[in-house]
């Protein structure tokens, strides 16, 4: 039996969720778009392993999202495959608003949930603002969803402070709440802390889910430790990932300090960076790490198995905020 991992509930509902959740993004690399998005066969066995280690752990929820070409339907596979029942896992799914409205939206639910074979849509998600529909019009249309019992509850992706907070009174009109915002937010991305929406985030009982917790591996030191792995990074990281070279070298004081508290603990430095970004804002932040090997759901996992000190989350604060250019 794994660990007992507390729990976190997401307002106005009964769902709640481990403080680690798993992105499955990467159970469609080398498919369609996800061609230029990663590297390697994340194959069904890989895929099933995944899955069953992230069980084990704790971990009882999986973000995943119609964008990210067949992954909704190799989680539920996965998922079958390990026994795993319905009432048992929180999945989180994303509809992609670019170029659409909400009468798209209404439509391809039942696409959604054909790809779940079975499974619920616990927390769905507007993957970014950026839909011909405007805010009220496409929470309306979730609210719709909710209430026809085809999702459970309403997230959404990328949104500013304003735009979260527009969402989030559309829903009370409808006697609903906004549950969730996933954003990308770690110690190399503290974005949201200027902008506001962290604030309104925790003022509104909206929780943060940070995506790319990991800033694409550099918080895990792996870079640091071997420079050359940098040559095995895909087309689209090296977009979004510029200038591995230097990002290694400007956290160098960062990673040194991560590393020893990691040693400290006796765990991992991913494992570091997790546990302060699930901590430092107390319930209002969970995560969602990728994997696309087995070992790295174990460390993912293992991040919710220890408790970094105050002194030790506020030394991290300290040093990797010169990192951030929060303007």
């Amino acid at each position: 039996m794994p660990k007992k991992i507390k729990k976190i509930k997401l307002k106005g509902t009964k769902i709640e969720v481990t403080p680690i959740g798993i992105g499955v993004m990467q159970f469609s690399w080398g498919q369609g778009m996800m061609k230029m998005m990663g590297s390697g066969d994340v194959n069904e066995e890989i895929r099933n392993g995944i899955i069953k280690a992230a069980i084990a752990g704790g971990v009882n929820w999986f973000d995943t999202a119609e964008a990210y070409s067949s992954s909704e339907k190799f989680l539920a596979s996965a998922l079958k495959a390990n026994g795993i029942k319905d009432k048992d896992v929180i999945i989180a799914d994303k509809w992609m608003p670019m170029a659409r409205t909400v009468r798209h939206l209404r439509k391809s639910i039942e696409t959604r949930l054909t790809a779940l074979d079975g499974y619920t849509i616990d927390i769905h998600q507007i993957h970014a603002p950026i839909s011909f529909s405007s805010i009220k019009a496409q929470m309306n249309t979730m609210a719709d969803l909710v209430e026809s019992e085809k999702i459970r509850s309403i997230g959404v992706s990328n949104f500013s402070k304003n735009q979260m907070i527009k969402a989030h009174e559309v829903l009370q009109e409808r006697g609903l709440q906004l549950v969730s915002n996933q954003v990308k937010y770690s110690l190399l991305h503290r974005r949201i802390e200027k902008t506001g929406v962290l604030d309104a985030a925790k003022e509104l009982g909206i929780k943060i889910i940070s995506y790319s917790p990991l800033h694409q591996g550099v918080l895990t030191g792996c870079y640091h430790n071997d420079p050359n792995l940098k040559e095995n990074m895909s087309f689209m990281k090296r977009k979004m990932y510029p200038n591995v070279e230097k990002q290694v070298k400007r956290t160098e004081t960062l990673m040194q300090a991560i590393q020893e508290i990691a040693t400290k603990h006796n765990v991992k430095a991913s494992q570091v960076s997790l546990n302060w970004l699930i901590n430092f804002s107390k319930d209002t932040v969970v995560a969602i790490p990728g994997a696309s090997k087995i070992n790295h759901v174990v460390e993912n996992a293992g991040a919710m198995t220890f408790e970094l000190t105050r002194n030790e989350i506020d030394q991290l604060d300290e040093l990797s905020r010169p990192l951030n250019k929060m303007k």
